[in-house]
């Protein structure tokens, strides 16, 4: 195998993972905010209840936001949240997406934006307003 490939491994070898489920349902909906959330839990090995748990949680850190788009939900994720762990506690949501996408995802929301009560439920990501 060369270096820089990734080598496609069956999901039931892999005992464990160094990112978490809940990492993992920031990841794709940062790069996917209208994703459903069965497409989620399909792509990160969970169910669809677990997503939903996991959606809530993040809710409740104030790291996502849910928005509701026609008939769907979109989320917003506020990339300027710390993670949570006290040895991770010096980064960002924006670091862990950095050091996983290699960049922030496209689908980003300016400081003025964030601001703005309307731009707020657009999805996406968007940096807290500071007090």
């Amino acid at each position: 195998m060369r270096a820089g490939t990734v080598q496609e491994t069956p999901q039931k070898a892999v005992p464990w993972t160094f990112l978490s489920n809940h990492s993992h349902v920031l990841i794709c909906l940062a790069n996917e905010p209208y994703l459903r959330l069965r497409d989620v839990a399909e792509m990160v090995g969970i169910t669809e209840r677990s997503a939903q748990r996991i959606v809530m949680e993040l809710e409740q850190a104030g790291v996502l936001a849910r928005c509701r788009v026609g008939r769907r939900n979109s989320y917003v994720v506020h990339v300027d949240q710390p993670l949570r762990h006290p040895v991770e506690r010096h980064c960002t949501v924006a670091d862990l997406l950095k050091m996983v996408n290699g960049e922030l995802p496209q689908v980003t929301i300016d400081d003025a934006a964030a601001e703005d009560s309307e731009a707020s439920t657009t999805p996406g990501l968007a940096k807290m307003p500071h007090d």
